[in-house]
């Protein structure tokens, strides 16, 4: 049975690819004959898998559009994968309000979590339910994302389309934006848009929690490239840019100091076993040189000569509150 379930796996897995292929190739593949995957290939259809076959020198087989969600067929570690991805995104994401915790994508996330055992195979029904009541994930609020904007972004982007919508800035006013939707990026908790503000005629970052009123224009353009290697490059210089770079040298593992900086903005090279660089962007100086502090190891600061005179200057308060 284990090599049967197997091998309708590794069947369904090509098949999800899109591409037709020859039933030659497909016994190849397996490592089956051809009776066995005629009979493979009936079975996903009854399993309500919309698998097309042409006969003949020219045949294939290929994975139609399905008209209804057939039940899933998930091998262990993509059942425990989905569960654990399902509850990070229901902890991280809340709905859309604290008065309607029903709707937003924490809450889909929360309600498919709760259905997915449903979906699984008998064979993994019971160890899927006894792995989700041995979970809990702490809460790690994020800005709520309405899931119906997320779609469309998502669409938006796969087919070229420009979208029009109203963003609320940090400040609180509200723009009128046209664009060219790029990527939808999540970094540091948040998701962002990446795309051409038509207005701007440049570059743009915007958080989606703050896009409303999003409506898709019907017009199609040719992508731009990208001044970067992906979308997260650029977010991440255009996150960075207004912000401190810091760079020292903490006399301990890469691994305690990257626990210890967790929640930095920071990239950290070994330099030996029980010696680290540490290139940080900060908002604050002051908050780095302490939690620099709280690592327990000697430090040398590098860069910029602002930090070292503001870390003199701390010491200096420090050791004066202590006498």
């Amino acid at each position: 049975m284990a090599d049967v379930t197997k091998r309708m796996l590794d069947l369904l897995a090509l098949l999800q690819t899109g591409r037709r292929f020859a039933g030659a190739e497909l016994v190849r593949r397996l490592e089956t004959s051809p009776r066995t995957l005629r009979r493979d290939v009936e079975r996903l259809r009854e399993y309500g898998y919309p698998v097309m076959t042409r006969p003949g020198p020219s045949g294939f087989y290929q994975l139609g559009p399905g008209t209804r969600l057939p039940p899933m067929i998930f091998d262990d570690e993509e059942a425990v994968a989905l569960l654990i991805g399902l509850a990070l995104a229901a902890a991280a994401a809340p709905g859309t309000a604290p008065e309607d915790d029903t709707r937003g994508m924490g809450a889909a996330a929360d309600r498919a979590y709760g259905k997915v055992d449903q979906l699984l195979p008998a064979r993994l029904r019971t160890r899927a339910q006894l792995v989700r009541a041995s979970m809990e994930v702490s809460p790690s609020p994020s800005p709520a994302i309405d899931t119906a904007a997320f779609a469309a972004i998502g669409e938006a982007c796969t087919r070229h389309e420009q979208i029009g919508f109203d963003y609320r800035g940090p400040d609180g006013t509200v723009t009128t934006r046209k664009a060219e939707p790029y990527r939808q990026v999540l970094t540091r908790g948040r998701w962002y848009l990446l795309a051409w503000d038509l207005g701007k005629d440049d570059w743009r970052t915007f958080r989606i929690d703050r896009i409303h009123d999003l409506t898709p224009t019907g017009r199609r353009f040719s992508p731009r490239s990208l001044p970067a290697d992906d979308g997260r490059a650029y977010l991440h210089a255009a996150l960075t840019r207004p912000r401190h770079r810091a760079v020292a040298t903490v006399e301990a593992p890469a691994e305690t100091v990257a626990d210890k900086l967790k929640f930095a903005d920071c990239t950290i090279e070994p330099l030996a076993d029980d010696r680290c660089r540490v290139t940080a962007f900060v908002d604050s100086f002051p908050w780095l040189v302490i939690n620099l502090g709280l690592i327990g190891a000697e430090f040398r600061i590098h860069a910029p000569a602002e930090f070292a005179d503001l870390s003199r200057e701390l010491a200096g308060r420090l050791l004066r509150a202590g006498s």
